[in-house]
């Protein structure tokens, strides 16, 4: 199919309703747009330098679940989940009772591509793998009660209050099996010619249009890229955070995924994409520099600190996997006193490594808010 002559399916009528019927996605594809090979060249080369950095970072795991942590909070929020950055590091007793359902989404987000990345050392990418991530996600969420884990049996839509005003409706609930098994064969045809990156930016449109839960299609879909670029070993790690991009122009990426739908217009969708993982990844690469520039800085301040100084290096690297700690989990970590743990907590606040975030007298938390906010910008 190439992409200038691609038809992306036609609308069938349904019971006082039309439901769009994309056309399968498992085929050879083609482009003549010289633009393309330029970007797919360079998104390639950026991601390739990005998962580079998993092999020159030391202790790598550590920085990883903060690059989780980003990508989760943002593709939350990309469904209206008003959490921030350091209220997505908090504890569920840290935060306001009325945050509590909007950190919940973010943590289960975390929670569900944890388990899918390891997942896939044993299993492969497939719908069984996305039904059991989704089924994480809902877990105690607000969509719990919209079949989690299950594709969906019913007929849903996108925008408006009812399919009699809906902005959009995915395919009919008949057409869902075929739709999915063509899209996960789709994944793992070794019989055509299509570089990943083209494969998983059809497959994220794919996904988004056919739409095959009740819920958390828009956070299933864009976990799916991460997950398609661990299993076919473009990243090492899943240090590439797509959704920030996709947050910040919100408007363009519903506007380019649309125009797939209304106008064929798959080229543009396409040029969308491979900028989104051009940008992500050099924003990547930076964040790793100064993840290194930071670590060095401490590091050398920490020798300063004698006997405490081993204590410190192992609270750091605490900090560098969960970047908040109260001073009872210090003294558990540490195996110190209560008033030993507090003593250098005070004296990495005194240095700027640590700031006090609840402002109580009492059961105050510390955040490691330099290191945060590389994850912010």
């Amino acid at each position: 199919m190439n992409f200038e002559n691609f038809k992306s399916g036609k609308w069938m009528p349904q019971y006082q309703y039309k439901s769009f019927s994309p056309v399968l996605v498992n085929r050879l594809w083609s482009w003549s747009d010289p633009k393309i090979n330029t970007l797919l060249e360079k998104a390639s080369r950026a991601l390739a330098e990005l998962d580079a950095f998993t092999l020159i970072v030391p202790d790598v795991d550590l920085f990883i679940q903060m690059h989780i942590t980003k990508e989760a909070n943002t593709s939350s929020r990309i469904e209206g989940t008003q959490t921030e950055m350091d209220e997505a590091v908090l504890d569920h007793n840290q935060l306001a009772p009325e945050k509590r359902d909007d950190w919940q989404e973010v943590q289960n987000y975390v929670q569900a591509l944890n388990e899918a990345i390891d997942s896939l050392q044993s299993l492969p990418l497939s719908n069984r793998l996305l039904k059991q991530t989704h089924a994480i996600l809902m877990k105690g969420a607000r969509g719990e009660r919209k079949s989690p884990g299950e594709f969906r049996t019913s007929q849903n839509w996108i925008g408006g209050s009812s399919l009699t005003d809906a902005a959009f409706i995915p395919p009919h609930v008949d057409e869902l099996a075929d739709l999915m098994s063509d899209l996960e064969a789709f994944w793992h045809n070794d019989g055509i010619n299509v570089p990943q990156l083209i494969r998983i930016a059809i497959s994220h449109y794919q996904f988004e249009t056919i739409h095959p839960f009740l819920d958390g299609n828009g956070r299933i879909g864009r976990l799916l890229i991460t997950l398609y670029l661990v299993d076919k070993g473009l990243l090492r790690m899943p240090s590439l955070y797509l959704s920030d991009f996709f947050e910040r122009n919100r408007g363009s990426y519903y506007d380019a995924l649309t125009q797939v739908r209304l106008s064929n217009d798959i080229t543009h969708w396409v040029q969308f994409f491979l900028s989104a993982v051009i940008e992500t990844a050099t924003k990547g690469k930076q964040t790793f520099q100064a993840i290194l520039k930071l670590r060095q800085e401490l590091d050398s301040l920490i020798m300063t600190y004698g006997k405490r100084a081993e204590n410190a290096h192992i609270m750091l690297r605490h900090l560098y996997k969960t970047p908040t700690i109260t001073i009872n989990q210090a003294a558990d970590i540490l195996k110190l006193s209560h008033q030993a743990a507090a003593s250098l907590i005070k004296k990495l606040a005194e240095d700027n490594v640590l700031h006090e975030y609840t402002g109580y007298q009492r059961n105050k938390v510390y955040m490691f808010s330099r290191y945060i906010e590389l994850f912010m910008n």
